[in-house]
């Protein structure tokens, strides 16, 4: 089954927020063969600068666009195809943008090869170990009390058993940090787990270390993200010195950068995004790297059912995993991009789509109703 075309779409909604919500935009990739099967796959990163990397015409061997590098390629050759996308854009990539743009064209190689052989993906990667998973809920943090309250009544009511507030009004100070996290508790009560997404807000190791442990106070389960990626000795200095889980790994790719992540940053929870890390060909190996450290995987997912639909896919084939995390953010695309739309159960838990591939399909409707250009 060979590749005939990529494409990359880019979907908006009428306005856009500067806030840390990636579910307002996105970009679909569409990778079609000679057997009449279209793999779809989604990246959350700049939708713009993907869609150039995948479509930008050649400038010398080693600075290719990606659709020039895969066309006429086998889709069941992911692991070569992948090494060929790294190859052939050293030049401008290596990481980052370049990344998440091989990994929406991996993702859709993996939803193609599972609907050529009428399976779901999770089979391609090495079978299911469960059939649902437990949901969190996850969400901005507001300015207020008055906020997190509304949130908590909006959402926990659907069977949620813990609740994530990220980015927001967190970073202001520690002070307002340690305000809104007592506030999170009282407002969950005592049972629900509570998760916190600091948004590579905090930059002082020692005080971060401080808040930390007020966090704790109020029961907190996860702390991702405190500091930016690169600062892999303050993530080590602050997983040794607390109890509560540090995690981060949305912002990796490759495993050169999760093995980094894991052996300077020590963190607890591994977060590999399947849209940035560099698709499923990465994040198999990322599980393995985890298993051989004791670590949990967590992944990330903060965008449309697309996104979702994959790592759910990855999770079944995760010999252990805890959660799954469902973006609750009230925009259109998250809610209407994919049929069906993905949610979770009187319980908490949201089922593995069985389905070929990833399990969804995009709403034609929707696709055409919200692409740019």
């Amino acid at each position: 089954m060979k590749i005939t075309d990529v494409e990359a779409i880019i979907l908006k909604q009428p306005a856009i927020e500067m806030i840390g919500d990636g579910s307002q935009d996105t970009v679909v990739i569409l990778v079609r063969t000679d057997a009449g099967i279209t793999g779809i796959g989604e990246v959350d990163s700049s939708p713009y600068l993907v869609k150039q990397i995948i479509e930008m015409p050649a400038s010398h061997m080693v600075c290719r666009g990606l659709r020039d590098v895969v066309i006429g390629e086998d889709v069941f050759d992911v692991e070569k195809i992948w090494r060929k996308m790294y190859e052939k854009s050293l030049y401008y990539g290596r990481r980052s943008a370049a990344i998440h743009a091989m990994s929406g064209i991996d993702m859709a190689l993996w939803d193609a090869m599972g609907k050529k052989l009428g399976l779901p993906v999770c089979k391609l990667l090495g079978g299911a170990f469960r059939t649902r998973v437990r949901a969190y809920c996850s969400v901005l943090m507001p300015e207020d009390e008055r906020g997190i309250n509304a949130l908590v009544e909006k959402h926990m009511p659907k069977g949620y058993t813990g609740l994530k507030f990220g980015w927001g009004a967190f970073g202001q100070s520690d002070e307002k940090d340690i305000e809104l996290v007592r506030a999170a508790r009282r407002a969950l009560g005592r049972e629900p787990y509570l998760l916190t997404d600091i948004g590579m807000m905090w930059t002082d190791v020692k005080r971060a270390i401080r808040t930390a442990k007020v966090f704790e106070e109020s029961d907190v389960f996860m702390i991702e993200e405190p500091f930016s990626p690169d600062n892999l000795d303050g993530y080590g200095r602050l997983s040794q010195s607390v109890g509560v889980h540090i995690s981060a790994g949305e912002e990796v790719g490759t495993v050169h950068e999760f093995a980094d992540l894991m052996d300077r940053g020590h963190v607890d929870v591994v977060q590999p995004d399947l849209s940035r890390c560099g698709g499923f060909t990465v994040a198999r190996k990322v599980t393995d790297m985890a298993m051989m450290r004791s670590l949990t995987v967590i992944p990330h997912a903060f965008k449309t059912s697309v996104l979702m639909a994959a790592t759910l896919q990855y999770i079944a084939s995760l010999p252990s995993a805890w959660f799954l995390e469902c973006c609750e953010q009230d925009t259109i695309l998250r809610q209407t991009l994919t049929d069906p739309i993905l949610t979770i159960d009187e319980h908490g838990f949201m089922d593995i789509p069985q389905r070929p591939g990833l399990g969804v399909e995009l709403n034609r409707d929707v696709l055409d109703r919200y692409r740019v250009g």
